[in-house]
């Protein structure tokens, strides 16, 4: 007699895979939602002692060693970061267990010290660890450990910036450009909304600007809008070049890692310095607020941020890429409004959704995030700049492991790796 949970059936195997990965994905995601949400509480802490105490800008050398230490101590010294958690995915690395409170604790380091790095990508360190470990336990094999992977980033991703349904979609998108997983849709939805839930019932608030007004899109706003998107295509270019030549310069003229993190942090203390102000300390989070509400910032706000973000981030300090990216294209924004008189709020957050989209070449992610966090009256102009900007942006990423498995400009198959 057939019952639904008879696997050698078509509906029965839907079933069965359904309710498995439910009650995975439930673990995975209140697990790893609760540690996220402890790592995004640790975050704003650190970050608000150095808001208020200017002096642990100077302890960056030192932080800088004690990164370095901490991974030769535990032996992850060629932990490749975001890069080995994709490889987890499109091929057979292992995340290992130390990754999780490695990434936690250097992260912490970084933001204490006010380096210009971010959280997210820390987030899908930090859960990719998580959700291989958990996998492991739960004893799923090695093509349910790689969605266990997914599950782990999506959740840790929602916890931290309380987009669940962008975060879903971006660990299904980020790894192939090109193929999306639909095995795991169902679980990293689930988990990143049981993330993104736990986050905000343990007082962690999601990021949204929601845009109060803004102006009908006919004819002239959708050229402005291609012409944003093609400028941010060229930006985002620019910065993922600079973010990778900055890391191997550092590689190549300075060997020692010990040495080459405390230049670093001695560079972020110069810079800081020469550009007097602390506008471009940190994640850049504050600075986006600051922009969204209208105040008027540097005109070349966005250049400094790049060269902040690569010099500490080539140094070897920990933490991700894209909040600064996010806060380099609010910045760029900002001046473009600013020198067309154009609605400063609209274009910043444009301009961001465009930098997300040429750096990770995650369109579909971009766009739901774009919407959750700025809200959907400004549907038209995201579409559209996004899809000019991935477009544009080539085959250039922030991740090295990110493969382009079908062309941008043609329906072939490439398999090529991200510049």
């Amino acid at each position: 007699m057939w019952y639904p949970f008879d696997k050698t059936t078509p509906l029965g195997s839907n079933v069965h895979y359904f309710l498995k990965w439910t009650f995975i994905s439930c673990v995975i995601g209140v697990t790893v939602g609760l540690v996220g949400s402890v790592f995004g509480i640790a975050v704003r802490w650190v970050t608000a002692f150095w808001e208020a105490h200017a002096w642990t800008l100077f302890l960056a050398p030192a932080a800088g060693v004690l990164i370095v230490w901490l991974y030769k101590t535990f032996h992850e010294e060629g932990n490749r970061g975001t890069n080995l958690v994709l490889e987890s995915i499109s091929a057979s690395e292992e995340v290992s267990l130390a990754t999780a409170p490695l990434i936690f604790i250097s992260t912490l380091l970084t933001h204490f010290v006010s380096a210009s790095a971010g959280r997210e990508g820390a987030a899908l360190q930090l859960g990719g660890s998580l959700g291989n470990q958990l996998g492991k336990m739960l004893r799923l094999d090695e093509k349910d450990k790689k969605v266990a992977v997914m599950c782990g980033m999506s959740a840790c991703f929602a916890a931290l910036f309380g987009t669940p349904m962008a975060a879903g979609i971006f660990s299904l998108e980020v790894v192939s450009i090109g193929v999306l997983y639909y095995a795991a849709l169902v679980p990293c939805v689930f988990s990143s909304f049981i993330g993104a839930g736990i986050s905000a019932a343990l007082g962690n608030p999601p990021e949204r600007f929601l845009l109060e007004a803004v102006p009908e899109f006919g004819l002239s706003e959708a050229v402005l809008t291609v012409g944003m998107g093609v400028l941010c295509a060229l930006l985002s270019m620019a910065f993922c070049v600079m973010l990778h030549r900055s890391e191997k310069w550092y590689g190549s003229r300075i060997p020692n890692g010990y040495v080459r993190i405390a230049l670093g942090g001695c560079l972020l203390i110069l810079l800081t310095l020469l550009s007097g102000s602390r506008d471009y300390n940190g994640s850049g989070m504050e600075l986006i607020g600051r922009i969204m509400e209208g105040e008027t910032v540097s005109y070349l706000a966005f250049f400094w941020k790049m060269i902040f973000t690569a010099a500490v981030l080539g140094a070897g300090f920990k933490g991700g890429e894209i909040v600064p990216t996010l806060c380099v294209g609010a910045a760029f924004g900002a001046t473009a409004a600013r020198l067309a008189g154009l609605d400063q709020a609209l274009w910043a957050a444009c301009a961001m959704a465009a930098l997300f989209a040429g750096v990770t070449n995650c369109p579909i992610a971009t766009v739901i995030l774009a919407f959750e966090m700025f809200g959907y009256g400004a549907m038209p102009y995201f579409a559209i700049i996004v899809a000019v900007s991935f477009t544009l942006s080539g085959y250039y990423g922030l991740y090295k492991s990110q493969k382009f498995v079908y062309s941008k400009l043609k329906a072939e198959y490439i398999n090529i790796r991200s510049k």
